[in-house]
């Protein structure tokens, strides 16, 4: 449903994407992944044909962003970070508004328009004035609007930035009937978890680079082959992380009160050999064990060093 070819962005001496290629199958939930800056909203702004790339091609549906934006614009609904509500309509006007803007007939629309206020759990607020409305339910009339079209895909640039728990709740249910649908969605997040809950499939961009593809169930099995040793010890602190980085299974090493924390990628061999060597090297060890790598652990191993 999406591809994009060697996709380059610059402004002036800064390259904002630096060859990104990558393929979004029809039907997916695609989470973006990546730090402020990392290149996600440039992506999404040129698939939304808002922006021109440098160089390189972007395709939605078949049709490239740059030589057909009217027909990728039908297909689209794009929802952008911040974004504009006209504050003396209601919600039901404020929706009507954008359909009309689509040459939607009117007797469509009043079809339409309570569908989507169902959908997205505002059809009690259908006749409150959009600035009375909270952040979060914002976000959902935002979300309908992009839907009043009935496009084939969604991108959707931190839709969740700012909700509270409940409402990123209900933002995720709310996904999950639309690729229930069959809708393709492109959902931009810097933080990992929050599209992990959300998503088939992420990419992790970091500078301008695709740094990791796949589902997320893949990267978290890539991304296992590091372990998380905590080593408690009684002193000579400075000493044993020196020791520990000189090994070559040894990733990183960091000093936490009294224990170390080290990226290991070794074994389960290697890891017993690592531990009686601290033994026999004289250090006073004082407990030894593994820990459960969490998402954010995933993500800052997948991006260390693609900046320097």
């Amino acid at each position: 449903m999406i591809q994009i070819k060697n996709l380059r962005k610059r402004y002036g001496k800064m390259e904002a994407l630096k060859g990104l290629t990558l393929e979004i199958e029809k039907g997916t939930v695609f989470g973006f992944v990546g730090p402020n800056g990392a290149g996600k909203s440039t992506t999404m702004s040129i698939l939304a044909t808002l922006l021109e790339p440098t160089s390189g091609q972007a395709y939605v549906g078949g049709y490239e962003v740059t030589k057909s934006p009217k027909e990728v614009r039908k297909l689209i609904g794009y929802m952008p970070d911040f974004f504009g509500v006209y504050d003396n309509l209601t919600a039901e006007e404020y929706l009507d508004f954008y359909g009309a803007n689509y040459d939607i007939p009117q007797a469509e629309r009043k079809e339409i328009i309570p569908q989507l206020l169902e959908l997205v759990n505002l059809s009690h607020k259908r006749d409150a004035y959009v600035d009375s409305l909270s952040r979060g339910m914002k976000q959902r009339l935002g979300l309908a609007r992009c839907l009043v079209h009935n496009p084939e895909v969604l991108i959707l640039d931190e839709p969740a930035s700012g909700l509270d728990p409940r409402a990123r709740i209900e933002l995720r249910e709310i996904l999950k009937e639309l690729r229930n649908m069959g809708k393709t969605i492109i959902i931009s997040s810097h933080i990992l978890p929050e599209l992990a809950e959300m998503c088939d499939v992420i990419g992790i961009v970091e500078e301008g680079n695709l740094v990791a593809f796949g589902r997320v169930d893949e990267i978290y099995a890539r991304m296992q082959e590091t372990k998380v040793l905590r080593i408690r010890l009684l002193d000579r602190f400075e000493e044993a992380m020196s020791h520990l980085r000189q090994k070559a299974n040894v990733s990183q090493v960091t000093h936490e009160g009294n224990w170390l924390v080290v990226g290991f990628t070794g074994d389960d061999q290697q890891q017993v050999e690592l531990f009686r060597d601290l033994a026999v090297s004289g250090f006073p060890v004082a407990a030894f064990n593994e820990e459960q790598g969490d998402l954010e652990e995933i993500f800052l191993e997948i991006t260390k060093g693609v900046g320097s």
